[in-house]
C-alpha cells in the first residue's frame, strides 16, 4: 500500500523580504514545522519571487546539490569558481556545492520580476569537488509527456547530481492521463503543481500544490485543466 503526504500551497511558509517573495513547501531560514523538514533526501523547495534589479548577495554553500529552474524573467548567477551566467525559462541550473562554494543571483532587469525554484537535493557523497552547469531545454518536448530535466548520469538527459534522483517537467491538455514508472527501487516521488489542475492517484491537486507517494512502483496522473503544467522529482526516501 503506497503512502502519501499532501501539501497545499495555502500550507507552506511564507517570508516576504519586499525584494523577495518566498514560499517554503520544506522548513526554510526563519520557518521551522518539524513535520515539513524534507521528503526523502529532497531538503528544500522554495518558490522564489525577486523584484527587478534585487538578489542574493554571495553567500556560501556546502555539501548539497542545488538546483535552480527559471519560471520566468532572467536571473544572473555569480559564483567563486569563476562563473558567470543567466538562466530563463526552459533553462536548468545544477550547483554541486560539495567542500564549499560562494555564489550571489540577481534579476539583472529593471522592469520585470523573476520567478524560480530552488530546490536543495542531500547528495550520496560528501566533499565533492564543486561544480557548476547549465542547460537549456526543449519545452515543446514535454507537451503531453514527461521530459527528463535531471539524472544521476552525466550522459543521460538533462543536469546530473550526486544523488539517484530524476526530475521530469510536463505539459498536458486537460483529460490527458499518463503513467510514471519510478526509476529505482525505494525511491518516493514528490510531485510539485506548477500550474493547473491534476489529479494524481485519485488526489486532486491545484497551482503550487505538493503531493508525496512512496512505497509504490508507478503512479496515474490526470490533467484536469489545460495546460497543466507538473514538476515530478524523483527521489531516495532513505537520507
Amino acid at each position: 500500500m503506497a503512502n502519501t503526504v499532501i501539501h497545499k500551497a495555502e500550507t507552506r511558509g511564507h517570508a516576504n523580504h519586499g525584494w523577495l517573495n518566498s514560499f517554503h513547501t520544506f522548513s526554510f531560514a526563519s520557518y521551522r514545522n518539524a513535520e515539513r523538514m524534507h521528503f526523502g533526501v529532497l531538503r528544500v523547495l522554495n518558490d522564489d519571487t525577486v523584484s527587478s534589479g534585487k538578489g542574493f548577495g554571495t553567500h556560501p554553500h556546502d555539501n548539497m546539490e542545488i538546483i535552480s529552474i527559471p519560471l520566468e524573467g532572467d536571473l544572473e548567477h555569480k559564483d567563486s569558481m569563476g562563473n558567470l551566467a543567466v538562466i530563463r525559462k526552459g533553462d536548468i541550473q545544477i550547483m554541486s556545492a560539495g567542500t564549499g562554494i560562494s555564489h550571489s543571483e540577481y534579476n539583472r532587469n529593471q522592469d520585470e520580476l523573476v520567478k524560480f525554484l530552488q530546490i536543495w537535493v542531500f547528495p550520496n557523497k560528501r566533499n565533492v569537488t564543486p561544480r557548476y552547469d547549465q542547460i537549456t531545454l526543449n519545452e515543446n518536448d514535454r507537451h503531453n509527456k514527461f521530459q527528463q530535466v535531471l539524472s544521476p548520469n552525466p550522459d543521460d538527459e538533462g543536469v546530473w547530481i550526486h544523488q539517484d534522483a530524476w526530475f521530469s517537467m510536463g505539459n498536458f491538455d486537460k483529460d490527458f492521463s499518463t503513467e510514471y514508472s519510478i526509476k529505482r527501487a525505494g525511491n518516493g516521488v514528490y510531485a510539485f503543481i506548477l500550474k493547473g489542475d491534476v489529479t494524481i492517484e485519485g488526489t486532486l491537486l491545484n497551482t503550487r500544490d505538493g503531493f508525496g507517494i512512496w512505497d509504490t512502483d508507478k503512479i496515474t496522473i490526470t490533467a484536469n485543466s489545460d495546460d497543466a503544467q507538473i514538476l515530478l522529482m524523483d527521489v531516495p526516501m532513505e537520507i
